[in-house]
């Protein structure tokens, strides 16, 4: 049975919208700041509730806390329960918390209309929403909702380039072999071009069970009311219109980056890093973090560690494992210029700080963009599914950053056990070229923060992610018939 809390009050007069994100923090963290945004860009028209399953509700709450003001979190949360699905344990509810071997389970159970159905459905018609913002894995919400009779929305919690990317690509590529390599079709300039053992599973199996799947979630895609993103032109100017543009949605709304367009506010455990990184030189601090859900070996650890030391660059690195130890008396020989954090760290505060000049990034979308508006050039270190993809945009097109191991140097996989190890000595060069005055990592930089200063006129009043925002709210107030209780600013 669903189950609602909340600190605030409601009104029937609101809008109310409930919003459903997948099973992973990369996707809870995004739709949490569009429920903020949506609540709080209208605050005596708008309604947000954000529904997870238990397991998630900590997540959330940490998230909304520092958003609470003088009548409590502007979002209420909902919850709803996770299914029993074979050979997962009970309550891992989410990707970062699943074994690596256990991580598809989730993935199967998010797309399967037999058992995530049943529990959404419930929770959707208890709920009684005005409106829903759903993930994309849960392509039956969108005919929840024309039975219902309220307009349905899909999220986007990833880029324009790389989603599209994708659909151009599903069912192009003959096989996955290492020296197969294809060009994005229907792209403009400049021409694209990915190995396709570094592109996702699904377009590299010849299973066509996989990409029937994503056949039918772009079809629900184009018949829902509308699509969100997000992404701002002011990122991706040549791709954000191809979703109404080629067909893909009927309408549009570019509205990130979500994150600065909400207050910072002090995370527990700053100190800790901004101290370190007070003590260090402006833009002379490497940080590395591959996010919540890529798995590293331990072999490639330990090259990086010793990259790491070699380079002789002052490095803030975020190792989510508990199971890997460094190099033996790699800390004594790397001493004060290292830090290490092995399992959270205040990634925007850390890029915000003036002493960082370089990010080895994932290219996960959530560190693009927190990348982006900071300022700070990339080091691309791709890993899983889209992320390759989304580095070609980096590299490529805006021309933020570089590969950290160059074209040819090695094979780069979507599988893990395809991956080659980048040896030290190549890290070492990577971040000492990158890193040197008047070298790539200064042109790179001149780049990122003419962008940063576009993205943030974007989220500001009356910028292009503003105005969308609002166009969202109009739309879905005029869809569910609420527009009488509706206030502009």
């Amino acid at each position: 049975m669903a189950s609602t809390t909340s600190s605030s009050t409601g009104s029937s007069k609101k809008l109310r919208v409930l919003l459903i994100p997948f099973f992973a923090s990369s996707h809870i963290g995004p739709f949490t700041e569009l429920a903020v945004s949506l609540a709080t860009a209208r605050p005596q028209a708008v309604e947000a509730t954000i529904a997870v399953t238990p397991a998630n509700v900590p997540l959330v709450r940490s998230l909304l806390q520092p958003h609470e003001n003088g009548s409590g979190i502007p979002v209420k949360v909902a919850t709803y329960p996770f299914p029993a699905v074979d050979g997962l344990p009970k309550g891992v509810e989410n990707l970062g918390a699943a074994a690596q071997a256990d991580a598809w389970r989730i993935d199967v159970a998010a797309l399967s209309d037999t058992l995530m159905r049943p529990v959404q459905e419930t929770l959707i018609r208890a709920q009684s929403p005005d409106a829903l913002v759903t993930d994309v894995h849960f392509m039956w919400n969108a005919g929840v909702c024309d039975e219902l009779g309220v307009p349905c929305v899909t999220f986007n919690v990833i880029g324009a380039f790389s989603t599209i990317a994708m659909r151009h690509l599903l069912g192009r590529v003959s096989n996955g072999e290492p020296e197969v390599v294809t060009t994005i079709p229907r792209f403009p300039a400049p021409e694209i071009r990915v190995p396709a053992v570094e592109l996702p599973e699904y377009l590299r199996s010849q299973r066509k069970g996989g990409q029937s799947t994503f056949h039918r979630l772009y079809a629900v895609q184009g018949d829902c009311f509308g699509l969100a993103v997000n992404t701002s032109p002011a990122l991706e100017e040549h791709y954000c219109g191809m979703y109404v543009g080629n067909g893909y949605a009927k309408r549009a709304y570019m509205l990130g980056p979500l994150s600065p367009r909400l207050p910072s506010s002090p995370e527990a455990g700053d100190s800790r890093y901004t101290d370190w990184l007070d003590s260090k030189p402006s833009r002379s601090v490497v940080y590395l973090c591959f996010g919540s859900l890529a798995h590293v070996s331990d072999a490639q650890l330990d090259e990086l560690a010793l990259g790491l030391e070699a380079s002789g660059m002052a490095f803030l690195w975020v190792v989510r494992t508990d199971k890997w130890s460094p190099p033996e008396r790699w800390h004594e020989r790397v001493g004060g210029r290292g830090m290490v954090a092995t399992a959270w760290a205040p990634q925007r505060a850390i890029l915000g700080h003036r002493a960082v000049g370089a990010f080895v990034t994932h290219c996960g979308w959530n560190s693009v963009l927190e990348t982006v508006a900071a300022g700070v050039p990339v080091l691309t270190w791709p890993i899983v599914f889209e992320q390759f993809i989304t580095e070609r945009l980096l590299t490529q097109v805006l021309g933020i950053g570089e590969r950290l191991w160059p074209d040819g140097a090695g094979v780069r996989s979507t599988r893990y056990e395809e991956n080659e190890v980048i040896p030290a000595q190549d890290v070492a060069r990577a971040l000492t070229t990158f890193m040197q005055p008047g070298g790539p990592g200064d042109a790179a930089r001149r780049r990122v923060m003419e962008l940063a200063a576009k993205v943030h006129a974007a989220v500001a009043e009356g910028g292009s992610s503003d105005r969308d925002l609002h166009r969202l709210i109009d739309d879905l107030m005029e869809a569910a018939g609420a527009g009488a209780g509706r206030t502009t600013i």
